[in-house]
């Protein structure tokens, strides 16, 4: 599996602009360039979408990652990472399916094989 690994400095939004912060990878023991790395146990919650349906409002307001499960993958305390590769679905307050995240990394070239 490759791809680049989501951190602290990768910035993760949703299909409709929305930023989504990741709210347990602070504790993370394991950083690159001082951000800490996602695992598939870090939450993710979505500010600032403008989602709507019909001229209401159906903001995302989290992220949900499927990690690829082949124990292939790289690990933290026994929980995959997350790359911008992985599966992952943005979901609003009612649990509907919004699409997926967009990934940017902000350091290139930090990567997983």
């Amino acid at each position: 599996m490759t791809g680049n690994l989501v951190h602290g400095g990768a910035v993760v939004s949703c299909p409709h602009g929305g930023r989504a912060v990741s709210t347990a990878a602070a504790g993370t023991g394991v950083r690159v360039d001082g951000a800490p790395v996602a695992t598939a146990a870090d939450l993710f919650t979505v500010s600032g979408c403008p989602h709507s349906v019909g001229g209401r409002p159906q903001p995302c307001t989290s992220v949900r990652w499927l990690p690829v499960g082949g124990g292939d993958e790289v690990r933290i305390d026994g929980v995959p990472v997350l790359l911008d590769t992985s599966a992952a679905m943005c979901f609003s307050a009612g649990l509907v399916p919004q699409g997926p995240p967009v990934v940017a990394p902000v350091h290139q070239g930090v990567s997983s094989r």
